[in-house]
């Protein structure tokens, strides 16, 4: 067994009682007595073996230590960097050892449901090849290749999509990847991801499938029901959202108003309502009386922070229109505002927040902004809701004006015949795609991959990849789908999101036993570091000076 247990030792067993008093915070020490109840005043049931106690005869010190770098009771006051720096100290507190072991009994379960159901347990490799999966690969140069490189995973997406060509329609994996991204909470250079993939499947095969993987892990570990799990298509969860990754424990929706403001003369509004490409997204706050005008200020400039160029908002004191207080009513009509009232069925002492613009700028900083008077106002429910995410868009723009996909280049698009792809906005195709959200964090996503050369070879003609960059970086894979390829399937859930998740941890560091900073450094180790010159030459690397 293994746990905290108290010893006692008694002034007349001199030998014991002189080595305990050497005893000083983290030495290791080995102990030799009789199991005794506790008195009953001295009963500690916060701990598991707080009913008992031994009795010492035999101490001995095995190995001192140093003055901890910090009190493991105290390690709240620490700074993070502290605690990664002595990682190991860190490692000891109770609540990390709680949260390492919750992490294994999750991937224990996970590993029980898909072996129940005849899923094969595959290796991929770590060393491979480039691929365009939106992060920047972690390269590796060859010494027995000079010049060249392999490239470390981002996901096994293409080695899994190439089991299923030979033959294994059932396989999973607990994979490491790698992604030289911008970190953030939920995000590592480093990390394990619960991959599946089925051949023959649709939609709703790996939908049932893996929701009932993860409701059987939250009961499984946390003897929690996940209850039901909705879903919404992307334009519904964007609509009422803002935001692709909803989180369902908090009341809180977005109302489109565009038609209310079509013909009103209020340019802010009437823009946008006349736009396709934009919208107006009301937020109904019910206890709006809770919020001063000095929060609404800062609401302003929380949303300015994120591309709005303000916060319009009514309050409103009665039961009809001349109770609305707000200054922009002045520019509005009493026909707008009777639609507004009734459109979103108000009452007295409700607050409304209205976001106006470009849709994907608006969608950003209301969804924000319902999140963030959810949590000032605690309106979210106690638990774990779930839903999935679907029908996502094929494509989106990026920054610089190109075109990437919105999951990865093998996902299959709705419309499955090339000559109607060519008559559609490229925008406005349709994925075969599904993301499950849990407490508005993506913690799985997958597809309904292509299984066809001439719908591949299309997907990469949109993203405007030239023949060269296809058969340099993909020529392999698509020789494989033209040697008879199944109809396929997948999703990837980030195993080190699902235990934060599931210990309530703010971030995945506090379930990565040795996790690096968010610049990517492990404070521990001192990694990265310089090698010598020897090593570069042996690599045919040459230094760039500065």
């Amino acid at each position: 067994t293994t746990g905290i247990v108290q010893l006692v030792v008694n002034p007349e067993d001199t030998d014991a009682f002189e080595a305990a008093d050497q005893v000083r915070s983290e030495f290791v020490i080995q102990a030799r007595g009789i199991v005794e109840e506790r008195p009953d005043e001295s009963e500690n049931l916060q701990l598991s073996t707080g009913e008992i106690e031994i009795r010492c005869s035999v101490i001995e010190i095995l190995n001192e230590a140093e003055t901890p770098a910090f009190p493991l009771d105290q390690s709240s006051e620490v700074g993070e960097d502290v605690r990664l720096k002595h990682r190991t100290l860190d490692l000891r507190r109770t609540e990390m050892q709680e949260n390492l072991r919750l992490k294994s009994k999750l991937t224990k379960s996970i590993r029980d449901f898909l072996e129940d159901n005849n899923f094969v347990d595959i290796e991929t490799p770590i060393l491979t090849k480039a691929t365009p999966e939106g992060a920047r690969d972690y390269l590796v140069p060859s010494r027995t290749s000079p010049g060249n490189f392999f490239a470390l995973p981002q996901s096994p997406q293409l080695f899994k999509q190439m089991l299923m060509i030979a033959g294994f329609d059932k396989y999973y994996q607990i994979a490491r990847c790698f992604r030289d991204e911008d970190l953030r909470a939920d995000r590592q250079p480093e990390f394990s991801q619960i991959d599946i993939e089925a051949s023959f499947v649709g939609e709703e095969d790996i939908m049932s499938l893996a929701e009932g993987m993860i409701s059987s892990a939250f009961k499984s570990v946390l003897d929690e029901n996940l209850g039901e799990v909705p879903r919404f298509k992307w334009e519904e969860a964007m609509e009422m959202y803002g935001s692709d990754k909803p989180d369902l424990r908090n009341p809180l929706m977005l109302k489109e108003l565009s038609e209310i403001f079509v013909k009103e003369e209020f340019k802010v509004f009437s823009e946008p309502a006349n736009d396709p490409k934009a919208r107006i997204a009301a937020l109904v706050i019910s206890e709006g009386d809770k919020i001063g005008r000095g929060q609404i200020d800062r609401y302003t400039d929380f949303v300015k922070d994120f591309g709005a160029k303000g916060l319009a908002y009514i309050r409103v004191e009665g039961s009809d229109v001349e109770s609305l207080s707000s200054p922009i009513l002045k520019y509005l009509s009493s026909e707008c505002l009777s639609k507004i009232m009734s459109e979103l069925s108000l009452k007295q002492g409700d607050l409304v927040f209205f976001g106006a613009g470009k849709k994907k700028t608006v969608n950003d900083y209301m969804s924000r902004l319902l999140n963030k008077i959810g949590l000032d106002l605690n309106l979210l429910s106690e638990g774990f809701r779930a839903c999935w995410v679907t029908d996502f868009p094929m494509f989106e723009e990026s920054n610089d004006g190109n075109l990437t996909s919105l999951h990865h280049p093998f996902t299959s698009p709705v419309e499955t015949n090339l000559n109607k792809l060519d008559d559609l906005d490229v925008l406005e195709i349709n994925s075969k795609a599904y993301d499950m959200v849990i407490n508005g964090i993506e913690i799985g996503g997958g597809s309904i991959r292509i299984h066809r050369k001439d719908m591949q070879q299309k997907v990469f003609d949109l993203l405007g990849l030239t023949q060269k960059e296809v058969e340099t970086k993909f020529g392999f894979f698509l020789k494989t789908l033209s040697s008879g390829c199944p109809p396929h399937g997948g999703i990837a859930f980030g195993l080190d999101r699902l235990a934060m998740i599931m210990v309530g941890a703010d971030s995945i560091r506090d379930v990565i036993a040795f996790p690096k900073t968010q610049s990517a450094v492990c404070l521990l180790t001192d990694a990265p570091g310089e090698v010598n010159e020897d090593s570069l030459d042996e690599l045919h690397i040459t230094r760039k000076e500065e």
